[in-house]
């Protein structure tokens, strides 16, 4: 079983900064793209940006400049710094990954619980 555990969210002012974080654990061989997608109240889940085995990276528009997610293989850790936040971007955040666990042959989708971010004006 694989689990994701996201941690960092919170409540932050505007134009303040959050560090997301979320570990894999369990029976993990290997885990390829791993990434942050984000949902706030009604409105679909959506891609906050995704990073590679190798870190190739992807990030929506609307945070380009301002977020940077990175992981770390050996640890199976993926972060995304968040910078200069907008109240536009408060929503629950979620970690995704895609795992490949011992005795499968194939990577599956996991996702962690979310953690809430909140940006007051």
């Amino acid at each position: 079983q694989v689990q994701l555990v996201e941690s960092g969210g919170g409540l932050v002012q505007a134009g303040g900064s959050l560090r997301l974080s979320c570990a894999a654990s369990g029976s993990i061989f290997s885990i390829n793209n791993m990434g942050w997608y984000r949902q706030a109240p009604g409105k679909q889940r959506e891609l906050v940006a995704a990073i590679s085995r190798g870190g190739s990276t992807n990030y929506a528009d609307s945070v380009k400049g301002r977020c940077t997610i990175s992981r770390d293989n050996a640890k199976n850790t993926v972060l995304l710094q968040m910078n200069s936040l907008k109240p536009e971007d408060a929503a629950v955040y979620y970690c995704n990954a895609y795992v490949i666990a011992y005795g499968d042959y194939r990577s599956k989708d996991y996702w962690g619980q979310g953690t809430q971010v909140t940006v007051s004006t």
